[in-house]
């Protein structure tokens, strides 16, 4: 690059203006004369200066672009202030309704909140949607949603805060029902109720911990004196057999291959039937006459037999404290005979009155046979391999256990379609249990009452 040399001083002058600040180091002169020629050196100054600014200096070769450089200076020195600027410059992200929300300088910021279609969910909340199309979807009818959800308003509900609303408590619980009843997958929930994939699974745990905490203890609890009354008078009707207050039934979970003790938790009729490793975890449940459990035992493993649940369940224990004395529990075969739990004959060549009461315990045992069907026809989410971890399965599971007792109280139809047939579930025991005489006699007198009475 070529640049014009730029006259300045001349010799007389720079000698000058040399002088000028050399003066100042000599001490040998008087404090007067230097005083004197510092006047004088001024006044030559101050004329040497203004012939300067009297001078044109030649710009054309000596021309500095300075547009560019001034706007490449402003925005190195305001950087940050330029991102803001720019960011202010665009228009705010809306959500719910367009709002935006301010620091506390006052000023506008961006909310990153991407926008999704609720039509779907809109349609379904309004009055234009028919009960028979929210049953469809929700396995329930309106006004037992409407009930759900202001008993677990208190729980669900969150405030609003100066990034975005809250999701509405409705919109909370219809996520979670609408995941159990049909188990679809998180993506398709998510463009459905227009929120994101990770909103909507933590919706699903956070509503059925507030259905354990809130509504299991009401709608999913051991009769008290009045009500067991009620069930033994109700089965006995039914079948003839005497004090009988549930039947009792196991199924099985399918889940993915846990990372740690896989062995119990092999399902080995699921397995031979589907020729591939198969994994399950289990409810075990007992039923009234209507089918509504009044006790569950969640969680266990599927290598697990299902009077080696029996024996690990809440029910046992009671029968420990002598609360089931003079009552019967009604199993199938895969539970051994007890002082409490009454199970079919399975030796070979039965009586006529053997035969006669197999019949009538099978009635009871397809109750809670039947309710099980019920239970897994209207919540989709437990006919197919479950993706929920293994240590948040129990509280899913029980869920879906209260939901149908709700459902069942409040006289829920199950359309025909969703019925499901049970599957790989009963289990045969060996029948190397010793079973005590006393068991033994009990279920023969029941027998020949059953044979013998009119």
């Amino acid at each position: 690059m070529e640049i014009t040399s730029v006259p300045f001083l001349n010799p007389e002058e720079y000698s000058l203006f040399c002088s000028f600040f050399q003066d100042f180091d000599n001490d040998g002169e008087t404090s007067v004369n230097t005083r004197r020629k510092i006047e004088e050196k001024n006044k030559s100054l101050s004329e040497i200066l203004e012939v300067l600014d009297e001078t044109e200096i030649p710009t054309s070769k000596f021309e500095i672009p300075t547009s560019e450089f001034e706007n490449r200076a402003s925005e190195m020195g305001d950087w940050e202030q330029g991102r803001v600027r720019k960011g202010r410059n665009q228009s705010p992200a809306t959500f719910h309704g367009g709002e935006t929300a301010e620091d506390g300088g006052g000023q506008r910021r961006r909310l990153w909140v991407k926008e999704r279609s609720k039509g779907w969910w809109k349609h379904l909340d309004s009055d234009e949607c028919s009960d028979g199309e929210f049953r469809k979807a929700f396995r329930m009818s309106k006004g037992t949603f409407n009930m759900i959800c202001d008993e677990l308003e208190s729980v669900v509900m969150k405030k609003n805060t100066m990034l975005r609303m809250a999701i509405p408590v409705r919109q909370r619980v219809a996520v979670c029902i609408y995941r159990l009843a049909t188990g679809d997958p998180l993506r398709t929930v998510s463009s459905l109720f227009g929120l994101g994939i990770s909103t909507c699974h933590k919706l699903v745990l956070e509503v059925c911990a507030a259905i354990r905490s809130v509504l299991m203890p009401k709608y999913l609890k051991w009769p008290d004196q009045e009500r067991l009354q009620e069930i033994k008078t109700t089965f006995g009707s039914i079948s003839g057999i005497p004090n009988v207050n549930g039947s009792i039934y196991t199924t099985h979970i399918s889940i993915i291959a846990p990372k740690t003790n896989q062995e119990a938790y092999y399902n080995r009729k699921h397995t031979e039937r589907n020729q591939k490793p198969s994994y399950s975890t289990t409810v075990q449940g007992l039923v009234d006459p209507r089918g509504v459990f009044t006790d569950v035992c969640i969680g266990y493993p599927g290598s697990m037999s299902d009077e080696q649940i029996l024996e690990k369940s809440a029910l046992s224990q009671r029968s420990k404290l002598g609360m089931l004395e003079n009552t019967w529990v009604v199993g199938n075969s895969g539970y051994y005979l007890k002082d409490w739990v009454l199970v079919p004959y399975t030796h070979q060549n039965l009586s006529w009155s053997q035969h006669a009461f197999n019949q009538r315990l099978d009635e009871l045992q397809m109750i809670a046979k039947d309710a099980f069907m019920r239970l897994k026809g209207r919540w989709g989410c437990l006919q197919k391999r479950t993706e929920v971890k293994l240590q948040e399965l129990p509280m899913v599971l029980g869920a879906c256990c209260v939901l149908h007792n709700i459902c069942e109280m409040h006289n829920e139809e199950m359309d025909v379609e969703l019925r499901f047939n049970l599957y790989d579930d009963e289990m045969e025991l060996d029948g190397s249990r010793v079973i005590s005489v006393n068991a033994l006699q009990a279920r023969d007198g029941i027998a020949h009452s059953l044979m013998h009475c009119k």
